[in-house]
C-alpha cells in the first residue's frame, strides 16, 4: 500500500478513536447487545432503535483499542438509516474484507471509509478488534439483550 494512503488511513482511524461518532447510550432503544474481545480487552454495548425493518438510531458505549473503537464509530455512522437486511449485507462485505476471504483484487469502495480497515487482514489478531462491533450488531438485531465474545 502506498505510504501516503496508509498514513491517511491511520489518521482516519485515530480521528474516529479520539472523536467517535454515535458514542453514548441512546434513549429509547429496542435492541441491545454486549460485545467483548478478551484478547485485546475491547468491550462495548451497542444500542439500536429500529422502526419496522429500518435502523433509525444506533450508538455504542465502551472502550478498547483504537481499531475497535474506530470501527464501531464508522459502523454506527454507516448503518444508521439502513434496513436490517442492508446492515446484514454490509456485515458480510465488511467481514469478507477484514478476514481476506474475498477475492484478492476485490474493490471495497462501496464500504466508503470502512475500507480503511482493510489493512487489519494483515494482522489476524486485529481482525477481532475490527469486527467486534459488527458481530455485536448482528447479535443485537437477531437476539436483543445478547452478550457475545470473540473467543
Amino acid at each position: 500500500m502506498n505510504p501516503e494512503i496508509r498514513e491517511l488511513y491511520q489518521q482516519i482511524i485515530l480521528d474516529h478513536n479520539k472523536n467517535p461518532k454515535n458514542f453514548g447510550k441512546i434513549d429509547p432503544y429496542n435492541h441491545h447487545a454486549e460485545g467483548f474481545n478478551p484478547l485485546c480487552g475491547d468491550h462495548l454495548h451497542l444500542y439500536l432503535h429500529t422502526e419496522g425493518d429500518r435502523i433509525v438510531n444506533i450508538s455504542f458505549e465502551g472502550g478498547g483499542c483504537a481499531i475497535s473503537k474506530s470501527s464501531a464509530s464508522m459502523m454506527t455512522a454507516f448503518v444508521k438509516g439502513k434496513t436490517v437486511q442492508e446492515a446484514e449485507t454490509l456485515f458480510n462485505r465488511f467481514h469478507e474484507m477484514v478476514t481476506g476471504t474475498g477475492k484478492s483484487d476485490e474493490d471495497y469502495s462501496d464500504l466508503d471509509k470502512l475500507a480503511v480497515l482493510q489493512g487489519v487482514r494483515e494482522f489476524p489478531v486485529r481482525v477481532k478488534c475490527a469486527s467486534l462491533s459488527w458481530h455485536t450488531l448482528v447479535a443485537a438485531l437477531k437476539q436483543p439483550e445478547t452478550v457475545i465474545s470473540t473467543e
